[in-house]
């Protein structure tokens, strides 16, 4: 595929806002990815990595095994993530903490019209369809509805939670720094991140690499022979995962993280006129809509007409 240097510009903003969706605790990038008309490409690109592009690059030299790696889409996107998800890492924290029911009323915006668009990708709703996107909406719930472990720093743990988090960021619906919060590594990451503790950095991205191109080739073998079945399945995932970003949560149980601090355990979703605190109603449907339209602006840059 022949690309301009704006079509890479445009690669690069996708992976911006994919890094931003992962970095928040219930959004999928993948889910971006999947809006945004690079989803199979992806997972196409990435399940070829392996061995032959070693001997591509023995035999044919280093411009075919860029070409046969899609290195220049790799790169566009993998700048756009790394940078966004770094970056936007400490901005989403400190907006969960101070400003929840804004931040989670943009992104439920966002994920309901996710569901269309990803929905509409399906040819045929039969009943096959229909019982994997109930299967889909019911595993991302279940998910959802998970309370989390006890932050550890455990190094291979570190490695286990990078290889599992990276199939669920490259699965629209639960996102990959939500499994984090799950499995108690995200607090861990977080702090090496802002630290520089590049040994723990280093073991979670290798851990990553493993994931990604292991389940890679799964999905890759998903979407060649199952695609409207694969599709129905995504398409419950991100429904299922809306009960995650309702805005408007109520703590049952909370528990003490490694530094002492009061950490949510198990919440549930109740009506905005039951919250404890500003509901911030007109500010949070503002969003919502917000959310809802950017979903219509990636959709539109993923047109393939474009």
């Amino acid at each position: 595929m022949q690309r301009r240097f704006i079509d890479y510009a445009i690669i690069s903003l996708k992976g911006v806002a994919m890094g931003a969706a992962d970095a928040v605790p219930g959004v999928s990038g993948g889910t971006i990815a999947f809006i945004s008309g690079i989803y199979e490409e992806l997972i196409s690109t990435i399940s070829g990595v392996n061995l032959s592009l070693f001997t591509t690059l023995k035999k044919e030299g280093f411009g075919a095994f860029w070409r046969q790696l899609n290195g220049n889409f790799l790169v566009a996107l993998l700048t756009g993530i790394l940078i966004s998800f770094v970056s936007f890492m400490r901005l989403a924290k400190y907006l969960i903490e101070h400003h929840p029911v804004l931040i989670w009323s943009f992104f439920f915006g966002l994920i309901v019209a996710s569901v269309y668009f990803v929905g509409k990708q399906i040819t045929k709703w039969n009943l096959g369809a229909i019982i994997a996107f109930a299967v889909g909406a019911f595993a991302a719930y279940y998910i959802s509805q998970l309370p989390s472990m006890a932050d550890t720093d455990n190094l291979f743990f570190l490695f286990f939670a990078g290889a599992l988090a990276i199939c669920a960021m490259i699965l629209p619906g639960i996102s990959g720094a939500f499994i984090l919060v799950i499995l108690g590594a995200y607090k861990t990451l977080s702090d090496a991140l802002h630290d520089f503790d590049f040994k723990k950095i280093a073991i979670f991205a290798v851990g990553a690499l493993v994931g990604i191109l292991s389940f890679s080739h799964v999905l890759k073998w998903l979407f060649k022979n199952y695609h409207n079945i694969t599709l129905a399945i995504l398409t419950g995932f991100i429904f299922g995962s809306l009960n995650k970003i309702w805005p408007w949560k109520r703590v049952l149980t909370w528990r003490k993280d490694s530094a002492g601090i009061d950490m949510p355990l198990v919440e549930k979703s109740i009506s905005p006129f039951n919250y404890e605190g500003n509901p911030q109603l007109v500010f949070a449907i503002g969003l919502m809509l917000v959310g809802f339209l950017t979903i219509f602006i990636l959709e539109k840059l993923g047109d393939k007409k474009d």
